[in-house]
């Protein structure tokens, strides 16, 4: 074996065995083949068999006499053919050639073919071999041997067969390693120092680890021997152990770590690699190993090599691209799968089962992208990021696309699908997103009276209809962006969704101050133009419409849609009071002048007081239920209750039978003011017949009947009280007599009998707190029998 290395004894570092043929270099490239022989070279080189290596056990004689083994022709080898026939071939005449040279003169102790260290180094290269022969897709040599005809008819073949081929490559390239495994047998004598080191930094990892375990041996012995009195030599010893085990686990380490960035690379080194761990898994507990587990630091070089693939990913500022979290989410995404597929069909097959290499992986992905999310989190502020974040990490992270991809089965089967997140953080970004959402509604909502302003209010121009009706486009404006943002973080988890309608409810529940503020602001001065009206009456609708529309989320947040509504009721009853106390103060000069001498010889402050009834009906058409309803009613028992309250003043009282005139007058006016209010809607029925039961109380001749007509009158109004009684009498003309005090009488009965006075229903109230001129005539309540002696006949 030594005949077949030629080493310099001034650098065995710088070594090199070259193949040649006929001392010719070959001009074709070998390619994958030729990187193999070169790597069994580079073993052949830093073996401990090499002659005049450091430390080596073995010594020659004259180094002048070593000649170079001759190399195999490459003319001999057909570039398809199996570069591991040839490494058989290489072995069986390196073992002749030993036989061969043993008897040769001037040559020094060599080893035998059955030195335990040349066995263990020809085992070596040999399953390296074997081990390659497996990544590169190389059947056993036990099994059907490789002919270079194959390949031959394989090249011609169909393309059919071709993929069949390749599809059955690929099933036995998934053929994970096995568990067990045949510890290599440690040389007796190791490497030096820098020997080893070198062959840890060229990656020579089977044959340095021997060589460790062979310097831990010797230190193990040494140690035995010295007991407790260690000397310097042994200190040294291991400290050179630390060095070199720390060395060869950050080399692990690193091919590791980059084995998912390097599959092809690095694929042929996991082998050794998982072995060394292994190994050193199992001598966990002898003196002279690396502290901590090996195992563990495995994982650790995983979730480094992830950490890296993540970062790696492009991420771009939010000032470069507006969807920069977007587009670095989704292809983050591709990443992952894209990862996890390369490990489930290529680096899982060169550990043994016990490393769960897919589940480590995942893992690792759990709790690195889990950290990668809180400094996203750090960067995003706006609610479109936000919510990304948000999306990603709960739905897209756990979907089909990613951790539940179809290629990624049936491996994920068994496996969580769950980030691995800090304590706190999605509630953190939950509560991040719900305040943004906030501050967005805010915003939006200001933009909705700046636009109004803009729009309508600064150049006066008439409101929008919609079905004859003016309203504004904001109510569907405001409603739709919080129907979004509810749809939106519903898609995320129902918490978020009721936290979001909260917030907006609560943002919105202060629109209302808001908005009437500036509308009393800019349209004050518009007051009382018709224009004026009118805005009132949109922004009437406008909330009522908002109200309907925030009532579909009583379910999640009543409370919240109750402040709203209150603040909007709130809002809509201001804009109606404006609008009763615009009509009262139009109407007012005319009631006054009702039930007075002017009146019942001129209709003209009826035809006004009917005009803006009339005007009144018109804008409660333009109203949306229920405020049209109301607002009619309101107004209907005002004018009702100022129509009829002129007869209680007394401004007049009718003379020489005109008294059939004016409840004539009354009569008809009071139907056109009743039809009036009817069309509206009034829910006030009970005050229609007022009009009418006056009318028979001031109507008959004879003053005898009056007392007929008290009836009606009493019932439908209880609260009709007898100081009214005195009063419609006074415009009826009868101030006293006789028939006065019998009519007071009369209805003093009706009132016992019918139960009237303090009780009845309140919410029917029209004469209860209808104020009556006192008359000032003394004598206009004394009874008749008390006045006779004043008569001409006494």
């Amino acid at each position: 074996m030594s005949q077949m290395m030629d080493t310099s004894t001034g650098n065995p570092d710088e070594d090199r065995v070259s193949l040649k043929s006929d001392g010719k270099t070959p001009t074709a490239s070998l390619g994958v083949f030729q990187t193999l022989r070169q790597s069994i070279r580079r073993a052949a080189e830093k073996s401990p068999l090499a002659s005049g290596g450091k430390g080596s056990g073995v010594t020659t004689g004259d180094d002048s006499g070593a000649r170079p083994p001759p190399s195999p022709s490459l003319r001999l080898v057909s570039p398809v053919t199996s570069p591991l026939k040839d490494i058989g071939g290489f072995f069986s005449r390196k073992e002749e050639d030993d036989s061969d040279a043993a008897p040769q003169k001037g040559k020094g102790l060599t080893r035998s073919k059955t030195d335990p260290n040349m066995a263990g180094f020809r085992d070596s290269l040999m399953k390296r071999g074997e081990s390659i022969r497996r990544s590169l897709r190389f059947g056993s040599k036990k099994d059907e041997p490789w002919r270079p005809e194959a390949l031959v008819s394989l090249a011609e073949g169909s393309a059919e067969e071709r993929k069949d081929h390749k599809e059955e490559e690929e099933e036995e390239a998934c053929e994970q390693m096995e568990e067990s495994y045949t510890p290599l047998e440690i040389p007796h004598t190791p490497l030096s120092v820098m020997q080893i080191n070198k062959l840890i930094e060229n990656e020579v990892l089977e044959e340095a680890h021997l060589n460790l375990l062979a310097l831990r041996q010797e230190f193990q012995q040494e140690r035995e021997r010295c007991g407790e009195d260690s000397p310097m030599e042994l200190a040294k010893k291991e400290k050179d152990l630390n060095l070199l085990y720390g060395d060869l686990r950050n080399k692990v380490n690193t091919i590791v770590r980059n084995s998912n960035s390097l599959p092809s690379r690095n694929k042929g080194l996991l082998v050794p690699v998982a072995r060394i761990i292994q190994e050193e898994e199992r001598r966990a507990e002898e003196p002279g190993g690396l502290a901590g587990s090996w195992m563990e630091a495995w994982r650790e070089a995983v979730g480094e090599g992830v950490q890296a693939k993540v970062s790696s990913v492009h991420l771009e500022c939010r000032e470069q691209n507006v969807s920069w979290l977007a587009v670095h989410l989704g292809l983050l995404g591709q990443t992952v799968v894209e990862d996890l597929e390369s490990v489930k069909k290529e680096l899982r097959c060169s550990y043994p089962p016990s490393f769960k290499v897919f589940s480590t992986y995942v893992r690792s992905y759990h709790r690195v992208l889990g950290q990668h999310m809180k400094k996203l989190d750090e960067r995003a502020t706006e609610r479109k990021d936000l919510y990304a974040l948000l999306d990603w990490i709960i739905n897209r992270y756990r979907s089909e696309r990613i951790m539940g991809s179809v290629s990624l089965q049936p491996d994920m089967k068994d496996e969580s699908v769950d980030l691995q997140l800090e304590d706190e953080l999605l509630t953190q970004l939950k509560d991040k997103f719900c305040c943004r959402v906030k501050e967005d509604m805010s915003s939006s909502l200001d933009g909705v009276i700046r636009l109004e302003h803009e729009e309508v209010w600064r150049d006066g121009s008439s409101p929008q209809r919609e079905e004859d009706v003016p309203n504004s486009p904001f109510p569907m404006d405001i409603w739709t962006t919080v129907k979004g943002n509810v749809k939106n973080s519903r898609a995320i988890d129902a918490q978020l969704e009721q936290e979001v309608i909260s917030c907006c409810l609560q943002e919105l529940s202060t629109f209302p101050k808001r908005f009437e503020t500036e509308f009393r602001r800019h349209c004050s001065a518009l007051r009382p133009k018709p224009l004026w009206t009118e805005y009132q009456i949109t922004y009437i609708n406008c909330f009522t419409a908002l109200q309907q529309h925030m009532e579909e989320y009583r379910d999640s947040c009543p409370d919240q849609v109750d402040g709203f509504r209150q603040e909007a009721t709130s809002l809509i009853i201001r804009l109606n009071q404006a609008l009763e106390d615009q009509f009262k103060d139009d109407v007012k000069p005319y009631l006054r002048r009702m039930m007075t001498r002017k009146w019942l010889t001129n209709d003209e402050d009826f035809g006004q007081l009917h005009g803006r009834t009339e005007l009144l009906s018109q804008h409660c058409a333009l109203m949306r239920p229920p405020h049209n309803q109301e607002f009619a009613s309101r107004l209907h028992y005002h004018v009702v209750r100022e129509y009829v309250g002129q007869l209680m003043k007394n401004n007049y009282s009718c003379k020489n039978r005109k008294h059939e005139k004016a409840a004539s007058k009354m009569r008809l006016q009071w139907g056109k003011l009743s039809d009036l209010f009817e069309l509206m809607k009034s829910t006030h029925e009970w005050l229609y017949a007022v009009g009418d039961d006056l009318s028979n109380v001031i109507e008959p001749k004879n003053k005898s009947d009056i007392k007929n007509h008290l009836q009606p009158l009493v019932e439908h109004y209880p609260d009709f009280s007898r100081k009214h009684l005195v009063a419609v009498l006074y415009f009826r003309g009868l101030l006293r007599g006789r028939e006065h005090q019998l009519i007071l009488q009369r209805h003093t009965e009706l009132r016992k009998k019918l139960g009237g006075g303090g009780g009845g229903d309140r919410s029917r109230v029209l004469f209860g707190d209808m104020q009556v001129t006192v008359n000032t005539d003394c004598l206009s309540n004394l009874p008749f029998s008390c006045l006779s002696f004043l008569l001409p006949d006494n």
